[in-house]
């Protein structure tokens, strides 16, 4: 495949963090758009409308973390193979990835329109509530196999160093979902007023055209085709190789979503304002943490190619860099929405004691950000390394013994309320990141990425079928 190999090569040699790194930002943020703008325009609904809403998507995010699996082991053993020049195997790599995510996908999909209402009884949803959420759960989990499809390839154009594409592709899907929800949800041009039902499938037609347009993108960019044989040819090598990278780093992030649940039942105890209080906190913070996501996935996406090459002590300081850049941007980013932080919290309720809470959270996220960013960071390095274990570990143990446990003592048994929840946060941050940092300090990733790199064949190399 000469023009997928002249194609890489001649990017890979002037491609920096940072051009990597903004694509990524903006994708993730429209990407975190979309549910926000279907909830505001169903909010013109009805508030049961909302409520059903936002049941069913909480179904389908679970889904997508599944997905993930394959996504997160997938880029990182393929920046492996891109880093060595090995085409062949990563295209290999690609056609499992898609084959074996396309599968998962196709299963979700089945598995959530025959069982739609058993799944939203077990979320607790009221029974007046299923007119709403029972067709948005079909439309959208029958079509859960184009959004697996979706990622799997927006993973492979990133791991290729074209974040771009992935970033116009998400765009176009959030114009599409914004149009055919003011048609649909409200009526224009004549067509009939749909509600739910109509943002549904505003969601899936700008589902249908994002992954048709990413398949086309993966042709033009790689010159890679999948032919209907490639979804029936499974390898079994390459899968576990994917898995054994993409099992721990969903592991790690499932660990986080049971204790911030867990958290969030400490949050409850104190009532109906300090809950709203930490959604708009996390709210805004969010747009802080896109920052450190994208400079650290980014940064895996260098470091594995570097990885693949052979070339550790580039990677070694690689990562420092990017640890510094990503300080700054986490330090200037959370600085801003401080200084702006009464107005914004404005822009959601007018109640002043809430608004005041919100404030004091974000100043302590003066500190919280900055450990993020050691996570986020040296965590991604590590797994493009193949060093997923250790993360893992030390997230068990930092998030339950460090977190639970001190937003427990802090904010119930002190009394501290959220500020207590926000410091046991912070430490777990900075307990984990410091941990990360001197793991990284240390080499103790070299043997993972030594034995990583062997596992890539040479361009000469057979095949990695």
């Amino acid at each position: 495949m000469p023009g997928f190999r002249q194609m890489t090569v001649s990017k890979s040699t002037r491609t920096t963090l940072l051009a990597i790194a903004w694509p990524i930002f903006v994708e993730q943020a429209l990407r975190m758009a979309i549910g926000t703008v279907d909830t505001f325009m169903v909010s013109h609904v009805s508030d049961d409308a909302v409520a059903a809403l936002g049941v069913a998507h909480q179904l389908i995010i679970f889904f997508l973390i599944v997905f993930n699996f394959i996504v997160i082991g997938a880029s990182v053993v393929l920046t492996h193979h891109l880093g060595a020049s090995d085409y062949k195997g990563a295209e290999a790599i690609t056609h499992n990835a898609i084959a074996v995510n396309t599968w998962i996908g196709l299963a979700s999909s089945v598995f959530v329109v025959a069982f739609t209402d058993p799944l939203l009884r077990m979320m607790q949803l009221p029974d007046e509530l299923m007119p709403h959420a029972r067709p948005f759960l079909l439309l959208m989990g029958g079509t859960l196999f184009l959004e697996s499809i979706g990622m799997s390839i927006g993973a492979v154009l990133r791991a290729h160093k074209h974040t771009k594409d992935a970033m116009y592709v998400a765009f176009g899907q959030n114009v599409l979902n914004v149009i055919g929800n003011c048609v649909l949800l409200y009526g224009l041009f004549g067509a009939p007023k749909m509600g739910v039902m109509g943002v549904a499938l505003s969601g899936v037609a700008s589902r249908i055209v994002a992954a048709g347009a990413l398949w086309v993108l993966l042709k033009w960019r790689t010159g890679m085709a999948l032919r209907i044989a490639d979804f029936f040819r499974v390898h079994k090598g390459s899968v576990g190789r994917i898995l054994k990278i993409g099992l721990p780093a969903a592991g790690e992030n499932l660990c986080y979503w049971l204790a911030f649940m867990l958290v969030t039942t400490f949050v409850a105890r104190m009532g109906a304002d300090s809950l709203a209080v930490q959604s708009y906190t996390l709210t805004l913070q969010r747009m802080v943490m896109i920052f450190s996501f994208a400079i650290g996935l980014g940064t895996e996406i260098l470091i594995g190619h570097l990885i693949g090459a052979g070339r550790f002590e580039d990677a070694y300081e690689e990562l420092l860099r990017s640890v510094r850049k990503g300080l700054v941007l986490a330090a200037v980013a959370i600085g801003l929405v401080v200084l702006a932080s009464p107005w914004l919290i404005g822009m959601f309720t007018q109640k002043e004691s809430i608004i005041a809470a919100c404030v004091v959270l974000l100043r302590i996220s003066l500190l919280l950000e900055p450990g993020r960013v050691f996570n986020v960071v040296i965590i991604a390095s590590l797994r493009a390394t193949g060093d997923v274990k250790f993360p893992l570990q030390m997230a068990i143990f930092s998030m339950w013994l460090v977190w639970v446990f001190l937003a427990w003592f802090l904010g119930l048994h002190l009394g501290w309320g959220l500020p207590g929840i926000w410091l046991a946060m912070t430490a777990d941050e900075w307990v984990r990141g410091l941990l990360m940092y001197r793991r990284w300090k240390g080499r103790r990733w070299m043997e993972h990425a030594r034995h990583s790199h062997a596992h890539v064949a040479t361009p000469a190399a057979a095949p990695a079928e």
